[in-house]
């Protein structure tokens, strides 16, 4: 069959129909995984091509599998970071949706605490298990969507569920039926499709999806899961790993509409990033992430890094407020107790602070040469400078500066006799065995001792 593509304006042969294969014995891709090894990157030189869907946004699972790796949020907690995925998502709800367990007493009254804010966006939605006793925990919520847990993969069709990829994909179904007749939209998550029989098992099972979508009139999503970051980014990378394959697949033989299609990922071999903005170019309208990339394991896709990439992809942050990034770090150390490692882009302490003294030296003669953008404007963050025995002149210069907010003829320039003191002391510090950088505490000390006048202004 030949059908018109109107994304693509071509005519395209629609012949591929994928059947069921129900194997009697497990297919777990030794040949790629064989597990005493790291695993295999193959490729297969197919390249499929660019399908950048015309709106795009985020999810979030900070509440879901964010909690799966640290001590559960308190209920202020959550309704505090809820207020700020709000703020930060925007009017046009850039920040779609969010999802929470609901097992606990905590996480109910959590949920019932964000739903009273009456927010559009993030939309409250929740996740469950593919069985009857947790479709009844969620169906009396008031929410319009739930998260249902349909493992893909023949480790845990085979392995931990012990079925059939029939009995699987006929569970499956009698689950997401009783919901849709509920009312409910089902999010189908493919638990482990970088692990799965692509043509036999995931797409069969997203055709029986898509017809009942059809035949119910409700819009079934698609969430592929990553589950353990074994997605592949590069073009002609062939399956279960590769992500535009994955992406393309499910449009081309299964006619998932972007908007159903969700990416999902870990980042347990550093590609969690990149896989995801790599779903957006190849026709996932929603890209999975959760806060500070908090997860199971090596974690999920930041959320904050994806706010960042849909800026760079768009050129715009189509009214999302970036600055709320800070903040949630800021409450994330001094509210929750949680240690960002100080590395980390856009939040960790030290992402746009320089210790060399030729950075410092760059900074002071325009803040351009190294820092990556306008921190301040985008992050509410100014760039700024660790003093250490390494700084120099230009590095105590530009920590005056920030700090004291010297600019103009008030600038203190690295020929300042007041510099020049205050070099000798931190040179006198590390000749005498120091190792760690100088605080700011310790930095006013000095400058109330050295120039009371400036420490006074």
């Amino acid at each position: 069959m030949i059908d018109y593509n109107y994304g693509s304006n071509l005519l395209e042969q629609k012949a591929y129909k994928y059947s069921l294969q129900d194997v009697p014995d497990p297919n777990l891709y030794r040949d790629l995984f064989p597990y005493d090894q790291v695993p295999y990157t193959s490729f297969n030189q197919r390249r499929v091509p660019y399908s950048v869907p015309r709106d795009i946004w985020i999810t979030d699972t900070t509440f879901r599998d964010g909690q799966q790796s640290r001590a559960p949020y308190t209920v202020k907690q959550i309704v505090d970071l809820y207020d700020m995925l709000h703020r930060l998502g925007g009017p046009n709800g850039i920040v779609r949706q969010t999802e929470f367990f609901v097992y606990t007493e905590t996480d109910r009254k959590a949920l019932e605490k964000c739903m009273e804010k009456g927010y559009r966006f993030p939309e409250i939605t929740t996740w469950i298990r593919a069985t009857k006793k947790d479709f009844e925990l969620v169906k009396n919520l008031g929410i319009k969507e739930t998260g249902i847990l349909v493992s893909c993969s023949d480790y845990h069709i085979f392995k931990k569920l012990g079925m059939t990829r029939r009995q699987a994909l006929q569970h499956y179904m009698g689950v997401i039926s009783e919901a849709i007749d509920y009312g409910l939209v089902p999010r189908c998550h493919f638990e482990d499709i970088t692990r799965a029989d692509y043509y036999g098992f995931v797409v069969p099972f997203v055709n029986e999806l898509m017809r009942l979508s059809r035949d119910s009139g409700i819009p079934v999503k698609i969430r592929a899961c990553d589950t353990m970051g074994y997605g592949i980014p590069y073009a002609g990378a062939a399956l279960p790993r590769s992500v535009p394959g994955i992406i393309y697949g499910l449009h081309h033989y299964a006619d998932v509409p972007s908007a159903q299609l969700e990416w999902h990922g870990h980042n347990d071999f550093y590609k969690g990033v990149v896989n995801a903005a790599t779903a957006w170019l190849y026709g996932a309208s929603a890209v999975n992430c959760s806060l500070l990339g908090i997860g199971e394991r090596t974690g999920n896709v930041p959320l904050e890094a994806m706010v960042m990439e849909y800026a760079s992809l768009r050129g715009t942050t189509s009214g999302m407020d970036t600055t709320v990034i800070t903040e949630i770090a800021r409450y994330y150390e001094e509210e929750i107790g949680y240690q960002i490692p100080p590395m980390t882009p856009f939040v960790g302490r030290n992402f746009n602070v320089t210790r060399a003294g030729i950075h410092a030296d760059g900074l002071n003669k325009d803040e351009e040469i190294y820092n990556i953008f306008d921190t301040k404007k985008i992050l509410n963050r100014a760039a700024t400078v660790a003093v250490s025995n390494t700084s120099g002149l230009a590095g105590i210069a530009f920590w005056l500066n920030e700090h004291y907010h010297l600019d103009g003829e008030d600038a203190v320039k690295k020929t300042d006799p007041l510099v020049a003191q205050m070099k000798a002391w931190v040179d006198d510090q590390y000749a005498g065995g120091r190792t760690t950088s100088i605080g700011d505490e310790e930095l006013e000390k000095l400058v109330q001792e050295m120039a009371p006048q400036l420490y006074t202004k």
